[in-house]
This record gives C-alpha cells, structure tokens and sequence, in this order.
C-alpha cells in the first residue's frame, strides 16, 4: 500500500477510536464517504459545490416521494400522494400530516411553497433541480395546511417523479420556512441545518460527519414509521479503495462505495460477513447509465448505417463484460438499464426481434462491410486504396472506460478494422470531444435516464436536438448527430410517448415501434450495463438491500437511502 493511502487509513481509523462512536460501535452506523467535505458549515444546497451526499439528504433531509426501481412505483415519504389534470400541465400534491421540523416546528405546505418559490424567484440559484423547476413550473399555490399545487409550463407526465421521486440520485429538497425566511438564498450557509429525518447533525469536518438519532421524530410520534435502529450514523472519508477495503474487513465500516472485483474477493477473504447485491457473480448492481458506443453518424464511412450494424455485429458484450468488467456486469439487452420497472419494455423491443446478441457474429459483420463495398486485405479492409479505420475516443479518468475500448479495438483489430483507442483527460472529453461531434466513435453513457419509464432515455436521440458538428449538442443529447428519415420516423413516435401518462399501457408497443429505427440505424450501440459493486457488512447491522431483499436499489449516497438506514437492524 502507497504511503499516502497507508496514513489515510491510519488517520480514519484513529478517527473512528477517538470520535465516541467505538465504544457505541454496536449502535453506529458507519458510511463511506467518497470525497472531502469542502465546506462542511455550509448546508444550503442550492449554492453550486455544496455536497449533500455526508448524510444531509440521506439521514436529515426527506424526500416527498421514493422511486421504488424494482416495481416503478412512487412510494410515499413526506407526501402520501398526487392527482395531475388529464393534459398533465396541473399537478396536486397531498402532504403527510403530522411532519415536524427537527426544532419542533410543523411542516406543510408553507414550506414547499416557499422552496419551490426560493427557486422560481432566484435565479443566481444554479443547482440542477432548481433550474429544473425553474423550466417546468409556471406558478406554485397552498389549496390548504396539507396541498399544493404546480401549474406546469408545458404538459410533463413525469414532472412528480423527475422533481419530487428520488429518479436519479436527490430530488428538490424542502427547506424550513421559518429559517430561511429574509435570508439570501444564494448566499445563507444554513448552519446549524435542520431537517425533519430521524437524525440531527452532531459535528461536521472535512472528513467526516455524524448524525445523532432523534428520538422525538415526527414520524414514530405519529406511528408511521418506527425509529430506526441506529443510534448514530457516520459519514466517513475513506480516502480510496485500498482503504475503504481495509477497513469494511476489519469491520470499522459498513457500507462502502464501489469498488473492484479483486478488492471484494479480497474483503470476502478477510471477513464472510461482508456480502454484495448478489451473493456470486457478477455481484454488483445496475446503475441507471448502460454502457454505449457512441458513433458520428456525420463522418464517413460511419454514416452509413451498415457500416453501424457491422460494428454493433462484430462487438462481443460478453466478453466486454467478463474481461474489461471481471465478470461483475452483463451484456446489455437493448438501450436501457435493466432494473425491474424497465422490464415491460425492455420485453416488449425483445419481443419485437430487435435488441442486439450477447456474444458476437463476426461473419455477419464482415458481411456487412463488403456490402458496403470494403474488402479484405491482409489484416485489415480496404476500399478505393482507403484502409478501413477508426479512432474511438475514451475518458481516461477511469480503468473501467479504458480496459472496455482496449477489448472493444482488439476486437475490431481482429475483424479487420483498423481501430485505435484515443484516450483524453476528463475535462477535454466532457467538454470539447463529445458535446461538439469531435470523434468518430467513443465509449459513453448517454442514453442515460430512463429508470421506470422509457422517454427520458429515448427522448435524448431525437432530430430535435441535432446540431451541425462543432456546435454543442444541448444536454449532450443525440451527439451522434443522428438525422435521417429514419430518425424523424423514431422522433415522431418517441414525442408521443412522451404525452402519455406513466404506465399507459400502449407505451410498451410504441416504444418496440420507434426502437426499430434505432436497431435499423444504430447512431449507438449498447453493450454493457453499468455497475456498482457496493460491499455492506453483516457484521453489526443487516437489512441491507440485495437482490434478494429488493426492497430498493442500494445505493446508499442517494437522497433514498433512508429506506436503507430504516431497514436496517442490528446483527444477533
């Protein structure tokens, strides 16, 4: 082990013996956190670089709504539920009764009047859900103590579930009137914070944060919900995964952020009683981003479509997934992330015959190319003196990205490609190769979105959003630039999906309609889904969540986690 990491695992441990919490281990729960605290007196989470992620918005601040992956319902927290006018431009929302501040004072609709109108009013206030809110909500009114309701900009059937459901890591958060009130929301620190979850901030530094149990919680005040079983609950920077590895197996940590195949093999030999979301390969958990091949379709030979198809034959997913990710993902079956709310329709693509193979069929690629007008000579194709070739841009910041387009080039070497893998720092790829066009092929994630419905996914490759090459594609959406006949077919068709209410039962067929365009065309092709191998300890706590106890995802840095902290209980 480097130096470096050695005294950060030296400090976090002396940490953790002088900081009260390791004569009460038995009642603390301990979290890795995966980055220092930058500002740890400032909890306003509207300001840009303020961390929520220390336990804030997953022990203190509630959410209104969960997003339940494994069934796609929006299971209740601080609101019970919500009605939306037949055009989903009104939407009305019942709050819970009895809901109190942690200093005592009652939640209801004046506070999430007063946050959503913080955000409306506030322009200087860049964070990601106020600007959400700020394009889709048009006004904001108390009906009563317990309602509210938006009036939207435009028709949004998701506008609940994308604002107010935990969809993708936090939701708009609701701040305490009575505190907030008169003070500048682009600057106010917010310190002490207060919340109305069952834990109260104890001490706060760069490194780490504990949060005190509050046994005078609303909730098990009002019989809702009971208390949950830990008295305390940390946040701990761990300062990699060496360290993090070291101290889940000597039970001096809890739940720890992902790490590598070999690093959880190794935490298993030292210590059985840290498992995973499944107890064998692949071990790890979906995250909502599947992994693509993004592809230019501007650039030729890559725009046309055969060329695209040949590609997407060629591309063994197995393999990318037992190699580049140790066996801990598999092969994606279509664009989406494979969790059990997404299986309706990813069924209905696979029903359809489209989709694309696990392993490869290289035969059928090559076909592909010498219709095109390519053929083979020596190791590679050629065409009117040309050898067929390609550069694949590739983010250089994680191994994951690298090993997968070094599989991906030995893979086209071999069928007679020319491919070379072009890596580039963080920044660059980000923020010049990908929103501009500047690649002919790259390894990203941009289909990313659709968690329990198919539009947010689907909605990012439409004509709408093309741009010429050189100009930034909004949102990163439709990089590829993909725009043909066929994509104006599958625009027309996602657009209707697009107004049709959460599980409308006709959205399975057209979404199996308009992914006939895309498997036709291939402007991306998928291959793996992401993962996250996320190791939890048995030691002191169980209850944690795992493919056999699906009560959520695990992913305990989300605003959703206070499902994980409330099933948790202590280990006989």
């Amino acid at each position: 082990m480097s130096s470096t990491r050695t005294l950060a695992l030296a400090s976090a441990i002396a940490l953790a013996a002088g900081a009260g919490w390791a004569q009460d281990r038995a009642d603390t729960v301990i979290f890795d956190l995966d980055r220092t605290i930058k500002d740890p007196e400032n909890f306003n989470w509207f300001t840009p670089g303020t961390k929520r992620m220390h336990g804030a918005h997953q022990a203190m601040w509630e959410p209104l709504f969960i997003l339940n992956y494994g069934t796609g319902d929006l299971d209740p927290w601080l609101a019970t539920g919500y009605e939306q006018n037949d055009d989903s431009t009104e939407f009305t929302i019942t709050l819970r009764d009895g809901v109190e501040w942690s200093d005592g004072e009652v939640f209801d609709a004046d506070d999430v009047v007063f946050s959503v109108g913080m955000a409306l009013e506030n322009e200087e206030i860049s964070s990601r859900e106020a600007s959400t809110i700020r394009a889709q909500v048009a006004s904001v009114d108390k009906v009563d103590d317990l309602t509210v309701r938006f009036t939207l900009t435009a028709p949004n059937p998701r506008f609940i579930v994308e604002n107010f459901g935990v969809r993708i890591f936090g939701s708009f958060l609701i701040m305490p009137q009575h505190i907030w009130e008169g003070e500048d929301p682009a600057t106010f620190a917010f310190y002490p914070p207060v919340g109305t979850g069952p834990y109260t901030l104890s001490s706060v530094a760069t490194n780490r944060a504990i949060w005190e149990r509050n046994d005078d919680w609303w909730g098990a005040k009002t019989g809702w919900m009971d208390l949950p079983a830990p008295a305390r609950v940390v946040f701990l920077e761990t300062g990699g995964e060496e360290s993090r590895a070291q101290l889940i197996a000597a039970n001096e940590l809890d739940a720890a952020q992902s790490v590598s195949v070999g690093t959880f093999e190794a935490i298993q030999a030292q210590n059985p009683a840290v498992t995973a979301w499944y107890p064998s390969y692949p071990f790890a958990v979906s995250d909502p981003c599947a992994r693509q091949l993004e592809i230019n379709t501007t650039v030729a030979p890559w725009d046309d479509p055969r060329m695209r198809r040949a590609v997407a034959l060629i591309i063994d997913r197995t393999q990318i997934a037992n190699v580049a990710a140790e066996g801990a993902t598999v092969p994606s079956r279509t664009m989406f992330a494979q969790f059990g709310s997404m299986e309706p329709f990813i069924a209905a693509v696979e029903e359809a015959g489209l989709g694309l193979p696990a392993r490869a069929d290289v035969e059928a690629g090559q076909a592909l190319l010498e219709e095109a007008g390519w053929t083979r000579s020596g190791d590679y194709y050629e065409k009117d003196g040309e050898t067929l070739s390609v550069d694949i841009h590739v983010n250089s910041a994680s191994t994951e990205y690298t090993r997968t387009i070094d599989v991906v080039v030995e893979q086209l070497q071999r069928a007679g490609i020319d491919a070379k893998a072009v890596p580039v720092e963080n920044g660059v790829f980000w923020g010049e190769v990908l929103p501009f066009g500047q690649y002919e092929m790259t390894y990203s994630w941009l289909s990313c979105g659709s968690v329990n419905e198919p539009w947010a996914s689907m909605g990012r490759y439409t004509v709408d959003d093309v741009v010429p090459v050189g100009e930034r594609s909004p949102g990163f959406n439709n990089t590829s630039r993909w725009d043909s006949e066929a994509a104006e077919k599958y625009t027309a068709i996602v657009k209707e999906i697009g107004d049709k209410a959460l599980n409308d039962p006709e959205v399975p067929a057209m979404v199996a309609e308009a992914y006939a365009y895309l498997d036709e065309e291939m402007p991306f092709i998928p291959l793996v889904q992401s993962f996250k191998l996320v190791p939890f300890n048995t030691t002191y706590w169980t209850g944690w969540p795992t493919d056999e106890n699906y009560y959520n995802h695990p992913f305990f840095w989300w605003n959703s986690a206070h499902q994980i902290i409330h099933n948790l209980e202590k280990a006989e």
